[in-house]
Formats: structure tokens, sequence, C-alpha cells
């Protein structure tokens, strides 16, 4: 599974989901556009408080 992890976390959270066999692309600031733009390729996204998931970003996932 492709995961975006678009707010930062800590190094130890990325290396437990590659360890348990996600593919994990860090993008943090993306722009509700470009979140939009960029969710269809992925299965799963982490956020924290940074990133708003809109109605627009579930719609395009």
């Amino acid at each position: 599974m492709k995961v975006l992890v678009s707010d930062a976390i800590a190094e130890q959270g990325v290396e437990i989901l590659k360890n348990a066999g996600f593919e994990v692309v860090q993008k943090t600031g993306l722009s509700p556009e470009e979140l939009v733009k960029a969710i269809p390729d992925f299965d799963g996204i982490i956020v924290r408080s940074a990133t708003k998931v809109t109605k627009e970003v579930i719609e395009a996932g």
C-alpha cells in the first residue's frame, strides 16, 4: 500500500510504516489543490493538524 504523509511526523513513525510494508511518500506543505491532485495515487493519507481533509480531497481519493 502506498501512503501519503502530508504533515510532519516523527521519523520513527515513518520507519514503523515502512517496516510494516507500506510505501511511504512524505510531501508536506501541499496546497489544497495539490492535495486533491496527488491523492488518487495513494491508498491512504496520514495527517496531523496542518492538513485539512476536505470533501474534495475525499472525493478525489
